[in-house]
This record gives structure tokens, C-alpha cells and sequence, in this order.
């Protein structure tokens, strides 16, 4: 009996594509279904369960918040109470802390003043870097206190898988992982522990897709810029009885704006650069459990919380001692800060904003938490970053002041969601891939975008005589 001669290496591959391409898409999901539908049967067969007569919550809940007619709508609606949480409960704690260091501030400038040191040193350290440093750990310590501890009370009671099922066809849909809607629901906390998180992500291939679109997520050091748009431009055009719900629903729909941006980069880049089998998501929803108080605490506060400060408060002093020199050095009548702004103008009027606004983005490349004071510092011809006492007078210096218009308002949200990552998150997507190419990628590829989509915004706007 003769032994058959094996076929050649190339038609092997071309057995294999072709049996590929037969079995379909779900071939894998069926595999699953067959082995847990095998596993119930022998269990129905060797066990036997008396009947508590007790009711199954877990199951009951399980098929409204994993519904796909109830699951997402749900699952938006926890995400506005968090949002809505973490907004509300850091208004205070923020004023509280701003008064505070300020107030150090206030009496180390005094003190320097004292012993006769010179005022630029004076205003270098105290209104130029210690004033960057403050403000950015007054906008951002009480939001993340509030975040980290809710999303990771979440993470511990179990619903978290349950946002990653619900998500999982759209990502599946994209060519991204299911996993990327946690690694999504971290960075509205902070970008740079969005990338972190893309760890549980074990194909590095769609870890690196969600770790490039993880910056389309809004962080709480873009909810000051965008939330006082929302009151200022959109509350503004509503009755007052509306007009908190009017803003509230303009910053959860620039949201729903920066998921759409995430599935479509994400598809985009699965299809292009990042080509690639997808690889295998079978998630076994884990039982609701008791949250650890003790547990909850430490990875809020010390893995998230103090992590991504500690990386924010040491890209944040470049940036409020460059401010301040741009704000004190005068060139003739004007202040370096204002002839860079003058510079940037025609590029800002082509998408919609003007120079100062980009000034301020690129002075805030550290933390974003100081662009909205620095844009008022520069508007106002000041010597260190500023707040204004009410939302009438800002609005009376950006409008009536700075001829913003609704098309500035618009764009300066889109901007706000899309533009390129803070040097933290920079920094941090460096640390996970040790790529330059796609440390570059990811922070350029945003803010080409973001280009992009205020440049069409506003080329439309004015074509159609909406401005």
C-alpha cells in the first residue's frame, strides 16, 4: 500500500483560505455556543437542584441591562448620572481647593516681595509655574476623586463586563476588541489611564487601536473647556427653565460625537495600518458581588488618582512658567503672548476660532485644565492665568469683547474633543508601545482630524451664510 505524497506548502494556504472563507464569520462564536450548550446538557444530566423557591435577581437583571433594546439606552443613562455626579460633587471641593493654594500663592509672592527678590523671579515661580500647578490640581484632584472611586465601584459590583457586551458588536463591528469599551469608559477619567487600561487587551494589534482612539474620549481636563460652552453658548439660546438640561444634553451629545470618532478611526485603522484577523472575545458575564469598600479605595486613589496627578502636575509646570514669560515679555506694544496669537489667526479663522485659542492649545499641550485661563489671561492683556467672577462677564468678554459666534462655540467643542492627546497621555502611550512611530502616530493622527473636521465645520457654516 503506497503512502499518498504530501500536497506542496502553497496549496496547503490555499486549502486553509478556502476553508476559511467557507465557514464564515461565526464559526468561532459557534464553537462556544456548542461547547457551553455540551457542558448545561452533562450538567442537566448529573445534577440536581432543589428549588428554593427563591427569586433569581441576578438573571432578572442580567436580561434588562444586557437587552438590546435597554441595555445601551441604560447604560447611557449611568453614564450621565456619573457624569452628573462627578460634575455637581466637584463644584465645590474645586473652589475650596483653587481658594486655598491661591491663597499660598498669595502670601509666597508676598513673602519674596519681603526679601526684596526681583519681581520677574517672583512672578516665574509663584504666578507663572506655581499658578499653572495650582490650577491644574484644583480642575482636576476633586473631579478624579469622584470619578476613579464611582467607575471602580462599578468595575467591583460586575457591571462593567456587562457594558463591554453591549458594546462588543459595535467593536466587533469596527474590527476592534469588546474590551475596548472599558478601556473607552476609563479615559472619560483620564486619557492616559484609558491607555493604561488597554492592558486587559491581550491582541496587541487591537490593543494598539484602542490605545491610538482612546484620546476621541473626552477626559475631565476637557469637561472645564466644554462645560463652559455648553452654559455660555448653548443654556444661553433656552428658556431658564431648560437651560441646565440644554447644556447638560450639549456635553453628552459631544460625547456620543467622540464615540462615533472612536468606532470610525477604529475601523479605519483595522482595515488600513492595523489590518488583521480579529481575535477571539468570549466573555463570561461574572456574578454580581458585594463591592470591596477597602479594594475600591486603593485603586481609585493610589493606582489611578495619584498616578495620572503625579504625571499631570509634571508636564504642568513647563507650561504655566512658558505662559507667563509669553505674558510678560513686551515687544513694542504688545506682549509676546498677543503677537503669537495675531500670528495664529488666519490659521484660526480657517477653522473656525481665532489665534488665541490656538495659543492656548498649544500652551496646554502639558494639561489641558489651563486652556480656558489662558485664553482669558491673553483676551485680557494680564500678566498671569485668570477666572472671571461670572458666567455674564465672561460671555460679555468672549462675545462682545472677541466677536465669538455660535460657529466659534461649535468648533471650539470639537476641537476640544478631538485635538491631539496631553503630553501625559503622550507620555503614557510611549511607556505601553516603546514605538516612536506610533507615539507620533497618536498624537498627530488626533489633531490632523481635528483640522479636518473644523476646517469642513466652518467652510460649510460659511457657505450656507449661517455665520
Amino acid at each position: 500500500m503506497s503512502r499518498s505524497s504530501p500536497l506542496p506548502p502553497e496549496q496547503v494556504l490555499e486549502v486553509a483560505d478556502r476553508l476559511q472563507r467557507s465557514i464564515g464569520d461565526r464559526f468561532r462564536d459557534q464553537i462556544v455556543e456548542s461547547i457551553y450548550d455540551e457542558a448545561e446538557a452533562i450538567s442537566n444530566s448529573v445534577v440536581r437542584q432543589q428549588d428554593a423557591g427563591g427569586v433569581d435577581w441576578e438573571q432578572r437583571i442580567d436580561r434588562l441591562v444586557t437587552s438590546p433594546i435597554f441595555g445601551l439606552p441604560l447604560m447611557l443613562l449611568l453614564l450621565a448620572l456619573v457624569f452628573w455626579i462627578t460634575i455637581v460633587g466637584s463644584n465645590i471641593p474645586s473652589q475650596w481647593l483653587a481658594q486655598w493654594l491661591f491663597w499660598v500663592e498669595a502670601k509666597g509672592s508676598a513673602l519674596f516681595d519681603a526679601m526684596g527678590i526681583p519681581w520677574w523671579i517672583t512672578g516665574f515661580l509663584w504666578h507663572g509655574t506655581y499658578r499653572g500647578l495650582a490650577w491644574v490640581i484644583s480642575v482636576m484632584l476633586p473631579p478624579m476623586a469622584i470619578f476613579f472611586p464611582l467607575f471602580t465601584f462599578l468595575e467591583d459590583l460586575g457591571y462593567l463586563p456587562r457594558v463591554a457586551f453591549n458594546m462588543d458588536w459595535l467593536f466587533k463591528r469596527a474590527g476592534a476588541h469588546g474590551k475596548q469599551a472599558l478601556t473607552m469608559a476609563m479615559g472619560f477619567g483620564c486619557n492616559a489611564a484609558g491607555v493604561v487600561a488597554t492592558r486587559v487587551i491581550d491582541s496587541p494589534r487591537e490593543r494598539l487601536i484602542a490605545i491610538l482612539t482612546n484620546n476621541f474620549v473626552p477626559c475631565n481636563g476637557r469637561f472645564p473647556t466644554l462645560i463652559m460652552l455648553a452654559v455660555v453658548f448653548v443654556a444661553a439660546a433656552f428658556p431658564p427653565a431648560f437651560a441646565s438640561l440644554a447644556a447638560a444634553g450639549s456635553v453628552v451629545a459631544i460625547v456620543l460625537v467622540g464615540v462615533v470618532f472612536t468606532l470610525a478611526v477604529s475601523w479605519g485603522l483595522s482595515r488600513t495600518v492595523l489590518r488583521g484577523e480579529p481575535s477571539t472575545f468570549t466573555l463570561e458575564l461574572p456574578p454580581y458581588r458585594r463591592p470591596n469598600l477597602t479594594r475600591i479605595l486603593y485603586t481609585s486613589f493610589i493606582d489611578r488618582t495619584i498616578f495620572v496627578l503625579w504625571r499631570a502636575i509634571t508636564t504642568a509646570a513647563p507650561a504655566g512658567a512658558l505662559i507667563w514669560i509669553l505674558a510678560n515679555i513686551q515687544v513694542r506694544d504688545a506682549n509676546l503672548a498677543r503677537l503669537i496669537a495675531d500670528a495664529l489667526d488666519p490659521l484660526g479663522w480657517a477653522i473656525g476660532l481665532d489665534g488665541v485659542i490656538l495659543l492656548a492649545y498649544i500652551i496646554a499641550i502639558p494639561a489641558n485644565e489651563i486652556v480656558v485661563p489662558t485664553m482669558l489671561m491673553v483676551y485680557m492683556g494680564v500678566g498671569m492665568m485668570v477666572d472671571l467672577p461670572s458666567l455674564s462677564a465672561l460671555r460679555t468678554l468672549l462675545v462682545d469683547g472677541n466677536g465669538w459666534t455660535m460657529l466659534t462655540a461649535v468648533n471650539l467643542m470639537l476641537f476640544s474633543l478631538l485635538h491631539n492627546p496631553c503630553a501625559t497621555t503622550i507620555m503614557t502611550i510611549w511607556k505601553e508601545t516603546h514605538s516612536r512611530k506610533w507615539t507620533m502616530v497618536g498624537a498627530l493622527m488626533p489633531l490632523a482630524i481635528a483640522f479636518i473636521v473644523t476646517f469642513l465645520t466652518a467652510g460649510i457654516a460659511r457657505l450656507l451664510g449661517l455665520v
